[in-house]
């Protein structure tokens, strides 16, 4: 069955199961005005630094240098470039969560073990971008995989002990639960110290993109989903969740650069599940939105696509790199529209873009290298793995992702394989 919603089609959702299913960035110094308010870029130059984000503590990561503004009378530090990662949907199945709750002893849930095998590539980034596709329910459950998902909120402390900083938290699956859903999510994220964007409690919040530092640069980090599996919008919350449409998406980008954000990446829930190929209105919607312009900048730097359950291609489109969809990080047993259980659902990409501060002022943060990291989440163990890494095996499953990830002629601008 095929559902519209804003301005994208999708397939419905079939997220069954057989065993029912991270420069970092700083503390919070000051919130950003809503969307649509101009206000002044902080100073160039800080090596970290205060930034506003959609919600929570957001704490360095080990070792990061902490910098304030220049003393009177000497010179600005040179401008940092950094380095962004971003990963696929995070999916806990029923399976999982029982996985979690054994790697905790029992006693709770642990997402971190999982996660283990990537974490040297999410730490070291200056920033890494997860996507939550799941709600929380409240502490010690109940909790539920497909096909309303209601998550343990000790997901978020998994994902920021693995180094993760943000994550995009608008799906199909952002209602399962309702308002209650959301308010619970947020506020675990807000506890771990993640930053969020996608879905908000308030108006206010929803306003606000996540604003991180990296290098020297804010980043911005907007999200979008498709739709919500036919639940509607809570009465008297029409912001609850960022539902995809292009001018709104340009217009709160543009509301992000006045704001201060140097890079603006935008994360999209889109695209038609079990597909490799991005469909037509991934296609469409790419164009669009890496076209628009304020004066000779882009309005979008980055679009990371979430959603089709399998690893599909990145292009460089107008000269913004877009990653069609990155896959499931971490999920159970899946299977395909035709009921067929389907490796490709626990394949996925770990996208890392290395940005350049701008030659002149007033001139665009450029990726100067862009990489790929496969990644597989192993059924046996529910252990991701990265199979970047030497000598960690599943070559046939390397091979796919590669052929995949590089099927829009990504290669020749420059996207290589990365460990």
């Amino acid at each position: 069955m095929t559902k519209r919603t804003g301005t994208t089609k999708r397939t419905a959702t079939t997220k069954g199961t057989g065993t029912p299913r991270r420069c970092a960035a700083l503390a919070v110094a000051a919130l950003l005005l809503a969307a649509g308010t101009a206000c002044s870029a902080g100073p160039d130059g800080a090596a970290r630094g205060a930034a506003s984000t959609a919600g929570g503590q957001v704490k360095p990561k080990e070792g990061a240098p902490r910098a304030g503004a220049p003393r009177d009378g000497t010179p600005a530090a040179p401008q940092r470039g950094f380095t962004l990662v971003a990963t696929g949907d995070v999916l806990p199945h029923d399976s999982i969560i029982r996985q979690a709750r054994a790697d905790a002893g029992g006693d709770g849930h642990d997402f971190a073990p999982m996660l283990a095998g990537v974490k040297p590539v999410i730490s070291r980034a200056d920033l890494a971008i997860c996507h939550m596709e799941t709600v929380y329910g409240p502490a010690g459950g109940p909790f539920s995989g497909y096909p309303a998902f209601v998550s343990p909120p000790e997901v978020a402390a998994g994902l920021r002990a693995t180094g993760y900083d943000s994550c995009s938290t608008a799906s199909n699956h952002t209602l399962d639960a309702g308002a209650a859903g959301i308010r619970r999510t947020l506020a675990a994220f807000d506890r771990a110290g993640l930053a969020h964007a996608g879905s908000a409690r308030t108006a206010a919040e929803a306003a606000r993109p996540a604003l991180l530092r990296a290098g020297s640069a804010k980043v911005a980090q907007l999200a979008y989903t498709y739709g919500t599996n036919g639940y509607p919008l809570p009465d008297g919350q029409p912001w609850a969740v960022n539902l995809i449409d292009r001018k709104k998406i340009v217009a709160d980008a543009r509301a992000a650069r006045r704001a201060g954000a140097d890079v603006v990446v935008v994360s999209l829930h889109w695209g038609t599940e079990w597909q490799d190929e991005p469909d037509a209105d991934q296609l469409s919607l790419g164009r669009a939105l890496t076209a628009s312009r304020t004066g000779t900048r882009p309005d979008i730097d980055l679009i990371l696509g979430t959603h089709a359950h399998v690893p599909q291609a990145y292009e460089k489109v107008n000269g913004t790199y877009v990653v069609y969809g990155m896959g499931d990080q971490i999920a159970g047993t899946m299977f395909n529209h035709s009921g067929a259980q389907d490796d490709r659902g626990n394949m996925s990409s770990i996208g890392r873009f290395t940005f350049a501060p701008p030659t002149a002022p007033g001139g665009r943060w450029e990726v100067r290298r862009a990489e790929f990291v496969p990644q597989y989440f192993d059924l046996e163990t529910n252990r991701v793995l990265n199979l970047g890494a030497r000598g960690a095996g599943h070559e046939a499953t390397r091979e796919r992702i590669r052929r995949v990830v590089l099927s829009r002629g990504a290669a020749k601008a420059g996207l290589t394989m990365g460990r």
